[in-house]
């Protein structure tokens, strides 16, 4: 029935992913808290720079599920993150770019996204918030919506967060939100990631300053993830 509709939807999907892009990429350079239910050290402290960013690489690609959330900033412009992620499942959450917001589930190689009416209008136009507001949106993860995808994909995330950084510098021992953590500084970009030292040496926060900082946290690791796809979504494929 939304094949007769004259909506030039095209550019929907395209201003879309520029935004879910940014937002991938800021998260890469940030990151976020996760906790441990052990008080045991784990080792880490002792270890290098590199070799702590090594555990915390494997810890967290083991891991089933983890939290994700926090404000960051794109030269001063607020996102913030509120996901689920489900280790080679998918996600379900929600994100906000200033007044605008979308929740999130992605399933699988689809994804799905209900926004709200001002980020259809904003993104779209009257038509398509008419049509859109209330409903979910389902879409290939691929794409024009591959930072989604990156996003949303809790190994691809971490692969790409713990991977991509400059020389680290061991820092001093602390407590994040009560989690004794070592952090590393990337020295090249200013951003901190604090790992844990007692349990699994879980990422738990990454903090950066400036504009285009901001702060994550992980937490809620290996909590079961209930992943469904929303019934009655509208196939961004009927649409253009």
């Amino acid at each position: 029935m939304f094949t007769k509709r004259p909506l030039p939807f095209g550019i929907v999907p395209r201003r879309l992913a520029a935004i879910i892009a940014c937002a991938a990429l800021l998260a890469l350079v940030l990151a976020a808290c996760g906790g441990s239910s052990s008080d045991s050290s784990n080792g880490v402290a002792g270890k290098s720079a590199d070799d702590i960013a090594a555990a915390a690489t494997s810890a967290v690609q083991k891991a089933n599920s983890v939290h994700v959330s926090g404000p960051i900033a794109r030269q001063g412009f607020p996102t913030a993150l509120d996901l689920t992620l489900a280790n080679g499942k998918g996600a379900t959450g929600s994100m906000s770019a200033g007044p605008l917001s979308f929740r999130i589930v992605a399933v699988g190689n689809e994804v799905y996204i209900n926004g709200s009416s001002s980020f259809w209008r904003r993104y779209g136009n009257n038509s398509i918030a008419q049509l859109l507001t209330g409903k979910w949106l389902k879409a290939p993860a691929s794409g024009q919506f591959a930072g989604l995808a990156v996003l949303a994909n809790m190994r691809s995330l971490f692969n790409q967060l713990l991977g991509q950084h400059g020389k680290l510098a061991k820092g001093k021992e602390t407590t994040v939100r009560g989690q004794k953590v070592i952090g590393l500084k990337d020295t090249g970009n200013g951003g901190t990631l604090y790992v844990a030292t007692t349990g699994k040496p879980y990422p738990i926060q990454v903090v950066k300053g400036g504009s285009q900082g901001g702060e994550l946290d992980f937490d809620r690791y290996d909590q079961p993830v209930a992943l469904k796809a929303p019934a009655g979504a509208i196939d961004i494929s009927t649409l253009k």
